[in-house]
């Protein structure tokens, strides 16, 4: 495993991360043991950084998280780095120009949720509290960012970080710029490259820690997909890729394949590397469903880095999200 700072925190995260979204069971069936199987061969092959929410199988894949984390650490010495996050009231999703901060993100809400989150973990303080989507319109006066700052002060929480909603991203930028924030999560990936143009270089230069999520487009960049795949009703996916968008993808994935093949990396580890390329990200968390994904996942950081030459053609695969919405 090889490590990164954290931005401009004192230490360091694994390139690999473990993202806990799929052992909640919001992608179809997951059983416990293959769940607890993941996260103790991830820690076991050096991953350092487990990322979750309250979301996720309302509190299961916390609950998770922390009974392994229990048991690890009444047998060794472990630095394992949580994340968590809190989500919004119920209303619009992502929340619009119109929703107000502390109607959303009431304080009663925030301290609410950091509680809870404590217990389902069953620590003393979240190493990472993330906001779970938010709003530009909220740049000027970040109401729930205060109370954070607040429960910092307080102990609950070490660090302030917002996963940047996927029409916009670069809500976060103000943010980062005027120092609210420890870290971003974000969409990076081979489809998905807008946070190249600015988002990444604001971060480095402010310091702020970056997560980036969905670096297989919901699995699609894995390349286990076909014409003939079906999603169960349960999985997340049966909606990500409904309608066309499955054959759309399937397209463009083919293309990727063609830049691939006189290389030696598989479509699922150009995903990884190619996300892992740029300075300004910190970690990278795949869902990881199984110890086979644990082990999968973990030994691209043996593999060496993309070509600059390879890059720049990955770099071709650029797909705006508006893509989805009618366009090509």
């Amino acid at each position: 495993m090889k490590y990164r700072a954290f931005g401009r925190h004192q230490f360091s995260v694994s390139e690999i991360g473990f993202g806990g979204w799929a052992i909640g069971g919001s992608w179809g069936s997951q059983s416990d043991a293959d769940s607890l199987a993941a996260l103790n061969q991830a820690i076991d092959l050096g991953v350092n950084f487990i990322d979750t929410a309250a979301v996720y199988g309302d509190g299961r894949s916390e609950r998770l998280i922390g009974g392994v984390l229990r048991d690890r650490a009444a047998r060794k010495r472990e630095t394992i780095i949580v994340a968590t996050k809190v989500a919004p009231t119920s209303g619009v999703q992502p929340p619009s120009p119109y929703c107000r901060a502390d109607e959303r993100y009431p304080e009663a809400l925030l301290r609410e949720s950091v509680d809870g989150r404590l217990a389902n973990l069953g620590t003393r303080q979240i190493d990472l509290l993330q906001l779970h989507t938010w709003t530009r319109a909220w740049n000027g006066d970040p109401k729930p960012l205060r109370v954070l700052r607040e429960l910092k002060r307080e102990g609950k929480i070490g660090l302030i970080g917002v996963s940047a909603p996927d029409h916009d991203p670069n809500c976060v930028i103000d943010l980062m710029r005027g120092g609210w924030l420890d870290s971003v999560q974000i969409i990076y990936n081979l489809f998905e490259q807008e946070p190249a143009a600015e988002l990444l270089a604001v971060a480095k230069t402010t310091g702020v820690g970056v997560i980036v999520r969905v670096v297989f487009d919901e699995g699609a960049l894995t390349g286990k997909f076909t014409e003939k795949t079906a999603f169960p009703s349960d999985d997340f996916r049966a909606r990500y890729f409904e309608g066309d968008r499955l054959p759309r993808v399937l397209t463009r994935i083919e293309a990727i394949r063609q830049d691939l093949a006189e290389t030696r990396y598989t479509l699922a580890q150009a995903a990884l590397k190619f996300a892992l390329a740029h300075p300004a990200v910190s970690t990278v968390i795949p869902g990881i469903r199984n110890a086979a994904q644990a082990t999968a996942n973990c030994e691209v950081c043996e593999l060496p880095d993309l070509s600059p030459e390879l890059l720049v053609r990955l770099r071709r695969h650029n797909w705006h999200k508006g893509s989805w919405y009618g366009g090509k």
